[in-house]
This record gives structure tokens, C-alpha cells and sequence, in this order.
């Protein structure tokens, strides 16, 4: 964590302990779409997912005065929704760890013939870039791209989701993906080259119109 982060969370910590509504509020937002989607990879409906993130944030407020900072703020709140969510999916007779769900869709990402050979320079690489990218601070600031990522996003296999969300849209590093998910490092990233693969397609299919 770098310490203009470390101290916005400490900024954002004294917030929340003091009552600061918008400041909660805010933090509620920001984070929903990402929790919804881990907590549907263990529990079987949108419904009781939706329930085990409302359960979250209550233990989130009931235990704010006992976080002591040994990791952020966000991977600490996505811990509380895990363990949640794990005592929901064991109710509700699903306990199919997420490290196995990371198996459910092995199909290639995008078609292999894309990328590079082991002959060709570069091994590994995309052989072209679409033929209308902008400059990536252009892109940044085009509301209809930005709309056609989270479309897409959204469209992924709740495992490629919910670590895609985690490491682009929430920021979190490989380490705390793993941490949080109990996922090993190269699952973490098959899933997250995956997604990526897949944004990558749709924003292609846009750009290039």
C-alpha cells in the first residue's frame, strides 16, 4: 500500500468510525458489484447473495472499532463477505470451494490462432492490435467504452468476474485475490488472463466498429 493510499484509508477509517454517513454510503457503493459477485460464486441465487452482503455490512459496523489495519480496508470487509458467504452456501447446500469453480469453463478465451507462436517473435503475444485503439487516456474517458467493459465483464463466468473486478475495477493485488478467495497464484492468473481476454474482445468488436 502506498502511503497516499495508507492514508486516505486512514482518512476514510476515522470516517466511518465517526458516523460519516456519505463517507459509508459511498464505500457501499463502490464496492456492491464486486462483493454481489463473490459472494455468488458460493451461495446458489442472486437473493441470498444479495442477503450475505447486507450481512456483511453489518459485521463490517460492528467491527470497525476492532480493525486494526493488518491488511486494507477492502480485503478486510471481502473477508467478513467470504466467511458469510461460506456459512450461507453450507446452509443452503452448496460448499464447492471457489478454487474448483475456477474449473468450470476451460474453454480458450479468445481464438488461439490470435496470439503468437513458439516460432515467432514474441511468443505469446497478440499478433494484431485493433485497428482504431486510442490513446488509453482517451479510452479512459469514453463513457460508452467504459459501459461496453463492465457489459462485458459482467457477462463473464462468475469466476472470471469476480477476479477481474477484484484486480482491475477494486484494485486489489494478486496476493490479496488469492488471499481472500483461497485461490492458488496460477488459477488467479489463468482466470484474470481469461477475463481480460474476453473485455479485451469486446472492446475490440466496439473500437473497430
Amino acid at each position: 500500500m502506498t502511503l497516499g493510499t495508507a492514508t486516505a484509508e486512514s482518512d476514510l477509517l476515522t470516517r466511518l468510525r465517526a458516523g460519516d454517513e456519505k463517507a459509508f454510503e459511498a464505500l457501499v457503493a463502490g464496492m456492491y458489484g464486486t462483493m454481489l459477485t463473490v459472494a455468488r460464486t458460493y451461495v446458489k441465487d442472486r437473493a441470498v447473495a444479495e442477503e450475505v452482503v447486507q450481512e456483511t455490512w453489518l459485521g463490517v459496523i460492528n467491527g470497525l472499532d476492532r480493525f486494526e489495519g493488518r491488511s486494507s480496508l477492502k480485503t478486510w470487509i471481502l473477508s467478513i463477505l467470504v466467511n458469510q458467504a461460506k456459512t450461507r452456501g453450507t446452509r443452503e447446500a452448496r460448499t464447492v470451494p471457489f478454487a474448483s469453480l475456477a474449473h468450470e469453463d476451460d474453454a480458450p478465451a479468445v481464438d488461439p490462432e490470435r496470439f503468437r507462436g513458439p516460432n515467432e517473435p514474441y511468443t505469446g503475444g497478440w499478433r494484431a492490435f485493433p485497428a482504431n485503439w486510442k490513446a488509453a487516456d482517451q479510452l479512459a474517458q469514453d463513457r460508452e467504452t467504459i459501459r461496453v467493459a463492465m457489459r462485458a465483464i459482467a457477462e463473464l463466468p462468475l469466476t472470471q468476474q469476480t477476479v477481474i473486478r477484484m484486480r482491475d475495477v477494486e484494485g486489489y493485488s494478486a496476493e490479496e485475490v488469492c488471499a481472500t478467495l483461497d485461490v492458488s497464484e496460477a488459477n488467479q492468473r489463468v482466470l484474470l488472463h481469461r477475463a481480460r481476454s474476453r473485455v479485451r474482445s469486446a472492446l475490440e468488436r466496439h473500437i473497430d466498429g
